[in-house]
């Protein structure tokens, strides 16, 4: 049965704009080409197989990247303005953008995606498309330039810079009038793209409701793509439908369990595609499909995505943000997570708890691998011990076009894990479909877990575990695995994978 997934979420509104979204799509360059054609028993193993381009693969190594939903709103205490507040509002008297970027940086995040225009179109630099932007407001007297001050923030911290801009204008006149709002929105665009240095991600969301005079825009993807493939073209676009980087089809912090990073376009053509299949091409991607469009989860670390001061109790604790980063980075997605500041302009303090808590935990499970440097045998092939010498670009492959085929490490009898991470060399594709983990007990082999994709990497949760003996098992690929890792690790907090989900 095929899963009818919600979409009623702040990224609504997503359908009747995006009709001019089909055949727009304009995909990095990738590493290689693919082909998508079944054979009558669904097995296409010999057609070549997507690859992502090196922005595409860059972009899922960082593994985590910091959203930042900062405008009017969080004066109003609204999620979403409705357009007509004034600009006087917006005073953020300690604003502190190096504060949220170190704050980043120490959590172990790599890139940040400011909310530069949300959906009241309040401009956060000083455009010249509108009056409705900070130069219309008292904050810095006039002079002020958010924009800029986040992305020399985001660079002084070793950062990559990214920008989300709401094509949803519900201030602009012109929004509804066809080309009119086209050309205002890639001004906007343009100016962002050219005025602040390179950029690594633009965000789009296909949010569509009514502007100013009653009527919405159809917006022109394919322009919007152009625009930014030409001035930005290192960046990765996201979106539903890409065309580089996908969403994961929620914003609760889940990728599937399966999760393919490759897809067949025709099933989420465009953003705001809601077909009874598109939850479930979200999640879990497709491994006959041509496109290299890995996945993106979203999730905000409080209840809402803008500050709002009763949710100050609310914040997600350090073990449930543990548990996001299993259930997103580690299932082959890269985790997005929200942190708003305050009026003020600074990150609350729970909020920074929160994530300095979240890195503790990280950091301490990660910080040993049990594995490294373990004796290794393979049933084929060469390279073994590649899977165990840290580098995510070499790997073992069984040799030739084999499919299947086993590895096996021997490790010190005092070793003890709980969290087993796999890695693909995924610069060469994905292929696992099919995978088991095997310990040596009581003379013979014995399971310790299944699992159906590895990708960039795959977190398994186990028992605690001793064992000479470990043995990972590729039942099924779709073309020659290449195993990067085999990571054997023991967490320092028990009580990370508790439900608990904003800690109250």
């Amino acid at each position: 049965m095929t899963m009818q997934w919600p979409r009623w979420t702040r990224r609504g509104f997503l359908g009747a704009g995006a009709a001019g979204m089909a055949g727009a799509l304009v995909p990095l360059a990738a590493a290689g080409a693919a082909t998508s054609a079944r054979s009558a028993t669904g097995i296409v193993d010999a057609a070549p197989r997507p690859r992502p381009s090196a922005a595409q693969l860059a972009w899922q190594r960082e593994e985590l990247s910091m959203f930042v939903h900062f405008t009017v709103n969080t004066f109003t205490g609204r999620e979403w303005g409705d357009g007509s507040e004034s600009p006087a509002i917006f005073d953020p008297k300690a604003l502190d953008a190096r504060q949220w970027a170190r704050t980043a940086k120490a959590s172990g995040f790599r890139s940040m995606i400011l909310t530069a225009k949300h959906h009241d179109g309040f401009c956060l630099w000083p455009t010249k498309t509108t009056t409705h932007s900070v130069a219309s407001s008292p904050w810095r007297g006039g002079k002020g330039d958010l924009v800029r001050e986040f992305t020399d923030a985001c660079r002084a911290e070793g950062l990559g810079v990214g920008f989300y801009l709401s094509p949803w204008d519900r201030n602009a006149r012109v929004y509804g009038e066809g080309k009119a709002y086209d050309d205002f929105y890639i001004q906007q665009l343009t100016e962002l793209l050219t005025g602040y240095g390179p950029v690594v991600e633009v965000w789009f969301d296909g949010a569509n409701g009514e502007g100013p005079s009653g009527k919405r825009q159809q917006y022109d993807w394919a322009r919007i793509h152009r625009t930014v493939r030409e001035l930005q073209p290192q960046a990765v676009m996201f979106s539903d439908a890409g065309p580089d980087v996908r969403w994961i089809g929620n914003e609760t912090g889940s990728a599937g369990s399966t999760c393919w990073a490759s897809v067949d376009p025709a099933r989420v053509p465009r953003p705001g595609a809601d077909d009874p299949w598109t939850g479930e091409a979200l999640q879990q991607g497709d491994p006959y499909g041509a496109v290299w469009r890995p996945g993106e989860t979203d999730v905000s670390i409080r209840p809402g995505w803008f500050w709002h001061a009763d949710q100050d109790a609310k914040v997600r604790t350090p073990q449930n943000l543990m548990n996001l980063y299993f259930t997103s980075v580690g299932r082959n997605s890269k985790l997005l997570l929200n942190v708003p500041p305050t009026p003020d302009g600074l990150f609350h303090d729970n909020d920074v708890r929160a994530l300095q808590g979240f890195a503790r935990l990280r950091e301490a499970l990660l910080a040993k691998d049990l594995a490294r440097g373990a004796s290794a045998k393979a049933s084929t092939g060469d390279g073994a011990a590649r899977v165990v010498d840290g580098d995510a670009d070499s790997f073992w492959t069984p040799g030739g076009d084999a499919r299947e085929g086993w590895l096996e490490l021997s490790l010190p009898p005092d070793a003890e894990f709980d969290v087993i991470r796999l890695e693909e060399a995924i610069a060469h594709g994905q292929h696992v479909s099919n995978y088991r983990i095997d310990v040596w007990r009581d003379d013979a082999w014995q399971p310790l877990t299944w699992g159906t994709t590895i990708g960039h990497c795959k977190l398994d949760r186990v028992p605690s575990t001793r064992t000479g003996r470990l043995r990972l098992v590729i039942e099924h690929a779709y073309a020659a695995p290449r195993i990067a890792r085999i990571g054997l690790h023991r967490s320092a907090d028990a009580a990370w994978d508790r439900p608990d989900y904003h800690g109250d």
